[in-house]
C-alpha cells in the first residue's frame, strides 16, 4: 500500500511531506527510512491492542506511545505536477509514473489562496480551481488510455470470449486497478458491460475510476492564513484544515525532548526550558491551531487516508497465543496493515507465502477461539496462525 502527495510548487507540499514522513525528527531506524528522496515513511496512528490486555507491548516493526501504535505506511512524493501532465507536459509522464503506484492521494493545496495554478504568489485564488485541476488530469489520463486501447479491448471481448470486466482489468492492472475497481466503476456510471459505449461513456467510466481506484483527500494547508476558503469549499470536497509547518515544528521540538507531543494530538507539554522565540512559536501553535481545529492536521490526512478511504485495519500476528510474544518473547511485536476484508488466511500468507500454505488454522487471542481460514479479521485481532510446518 502506498499514499501519494500530490501538489503544485509552493504550497507547502515539501513541508507536509517533511512532516509525515519524519524525514527531519527520526525518532528510530524504521522501515522504508533509508530509501531515495522522493520516498518516505508515514505512520497511521491507532489505538494499540496491549491496552485490552493490560500488557505493554515491544514494538518491533512499528512504535507505541502510551497506548497509540504508529504502523508505518510507505509515502511517495510524487513529481510536480502541471497543467497538461496527462500530454506528458512538463513531468507529466513522471508524475503520472508516481501516481500509478499509489492506492490513494492526499492533494497539498494552499487553502488561503495566496499561490495561483503556477505556483506564484498571489491574493484571492480560489484553490477550487487546483482540485478540480488534479481530478481533471486524472480523468483524462485514464480516459487516454482507454481511447487509445478500446478497439483492441473490444475486439478482444467479441472475439475471445472474455467479459468486458475482465479485459479491462487485465489492461489497466498496470495502473493498479483491481476486477474490483472495474466493477464498481461500471456500476456508479450505469454502464452496461454488454453495450456498445461512446466516448461520452468512456469519459463517465474514467471519472468513476479514478474515484475508485485513486480516491483522494485533500489537506488544505496554511490554514492559518486562512480567510474563509476552508468553510466554503468543505462540504463540496473532502478537505481536512492542516498547518504543516506547525506539525513539523512540534514534531522536531518532540524529537528535540522540549515537549511531550504525540502526533495527532490537540495538545502539547513543555519538558524544558526554551527559548522566548520558541516559547512564542510553541504558544502560537497552540492558541491559533490546536485551539482552533484540534489539530495540525497532518496525522489526520493519513489516518484517513489509510483506514477511512481505504479501508484498512491493523492485526498483531503472535505465536505464542497465551504470552502474546513472538519466539523471542517480544509482546505484540509486529502491527500489520491489511485491507478491511482480510481473513485469517490472507494474514498467514501476508506474514510468509509458507506459513500461508502450511496454514491449519488460527486462534483469535482475545476470544481465545479456533477460527478457520475464512474468519473475517477486525481492526484490533490479535492472531496466531497454526500451520503444519
Amino acid at each position: 500500500m502506498e499514499v501519494g502527495i500530490v501538489g503544485k510548487p509552493n504550497v507547502g507540499k515539501s513541508t507536509f511531506f517533511r512532516a509525515m514522513s519524519l524525514k527531519d525528527a527520526e525518532i528510530a531506524d524504521f522501515p522504508f527510512t533509508t530509501i531515495k528522496p522522493n520516498i518516505g515513511v508515514g505512520y497511521a496512528r491507532t489505538e494499540c491492542s496491549d491496552i485490552s490486555f493490560g500488557l505493554e507491548c515491544m514494538p518491533r516493526n512499528s512504535f507505541c506511545i502510551r497506548g497509540n501504535r504508529f504502523v508505518p505506511v510507505k509515502l511517495i512524493d510524487v513529481a510536480g505536477l502541471v497543467p497538461g501532465a496527462h500530454e506528458g507536459r512538463g513531468l507529466g509522464n513522471q508524475f503520472l509514473d508516481d501516481l500509478r503506484r499509489a492506492d490513494v492521494l492526499i492533494h497539498v493545496v494552499d487553502i488561503s489562496g495566496r499561490t495561483n495554478e503556477k505556483g506564484e504568489n498571489t491574493r484571492g485564488y480560489d484553490p477550487a480551481n487546483d482540485i478540480r485541476f488534479l481530478e481533471g488530469e486524472i480523468d483524462y489520463w485514464f480516459h487516454g488510455i482507454l481511447e487509445r486501447n478500446w478497439s483492441r479491448i473490444t475486439s478482444r471481448v467479441k472475439h475471445s470470449g472474455r467479459d468486458l470486466i475482465d479485459e479491462l482489468t487485465l489492461q489497466l492492472a498496470g495502473l493498479g486497478i483491481t476486477e474490483s475497481h472495474v466493477t464498481e466503476a461500471l456500476k456508479k456510471a450505469d454502464l452496461d458491460s454488454s453495450k456498445r459505449w461512446g466516448n461520452n461513456d468512456l469519459m463517465d467510466f474514467a471519472v468513476e475510476l479514478r474515484k475508485t481506484s485513486k480516491p483522494l483527500l485533500v489537506a488544505g494547508n496554511k490554514i492559518d492564513l486562512d480567510k474563509g476558503n476552508y468553510e466554503r469549499l468543505r462540504n463540496e470536497y473532502d478537505i481536512i484544515p492542516v498547518c504543516s509547518e506547525a506539525e513539523l515544528a512540534l514534531r522536531q521540538a518532540q524529537a528535540s525532548d522540549a515537549i511531550s507531543y504525540i502526533p495527532g494530538d490537540s495538545r502539547f507539554r513543555l519538558r524544558k526550558d526554551i527559548s522566548d522565540k520558541q516559547g512564542k512559536a510553541l504558544e502560537y501553535i497552540r492558541e491559533n491551531i490546536l485551539g482552533v481545529y484540534g489539530s495540525t492536521g497532518v496525522q489526520q490526512c493519513l489516518n484517513k487516508a489509510v483506514f477511512d478511504l481505504l479501508g484498512m485495519i491493523v492485526v498483531y500476528p503472535v505465536e505464542n497465543e497465551n504470552k502474546l510474544t513472538d519466539k523471542e518473547g517480544n509482546i505484540l511485536p509486529d502491527a500489520l496493515l491489511l485491507p478491511g476484508e482480510s481473513s485469517a488466511i490472507d494474514l498467514a500468507y501476508r506474514i510468509h507465502s509458507e506459513i500461508g500454505d502450511g496454514f491449519i488454522g488460527a486462534i483469535d487471542c482475545k476470544t481465545k477461539m479456533k477460527v478457520g481460514r475464512d474468519h473475517k479479521l477486525k481492526n484490533g485481532d490479535v492472531i496466531k496462525i497454526i500451520t503444519s510446518r
